[in-house]
């Protein structure tokens, strides 16, 4: 089975779940805004797509950091790990497990290759 990362009240969660549900696919939902995430699932997905995948710079949340907070999130992975946890909207959306791997971000060719 599918599952799916993100936020509920977010455009491309909408999309991926509205085109997940055109499909017929079956998916688990974690809400990470209210459920939080862990260490081990955030460095997982940063040890297989890698940080430029994972961290969502084009965000607000992102843009409300300061030079300094920025510089402090990107000094190290613990760093990166423990702000991801902490400031969720920082982690790019949706994440999509599959078998295969993650699909980060809305992406629809590939969301249609999982039939």
């Amino acid at each position: 089975m599918l599952k799916i990362y993100g936020i509920k009240n977010c455009n491309s969660m909408k999309k991926a779940f509205d085109l997940l549900n055109e499909l017929g696919l079956s998916y688990e939902f974690h809400d990470y805004k209210k459920q939080g995430i862990d260490t081990t699932t955030v460095k997982q997905w940063l040890d297989t797509c890698g940080q430029d995948q994972i961290l969502n710079k084009k965000g607000t949340t992102w843009r409300k950091l300061s030079e300094a907070e920025q510089q402090q999130v990107l000094a190290n992975e613990d760093n990166l790990i423990q702000a991801l946890i902490t400031h969720t909207s920082l982690i790019k959306r949706p994440v999509l497990q599959t078998a295969q791997g993650f699909v980060v971000g809305f992406d629809e060719a590939a969301y249609r290759n999982l039939k």
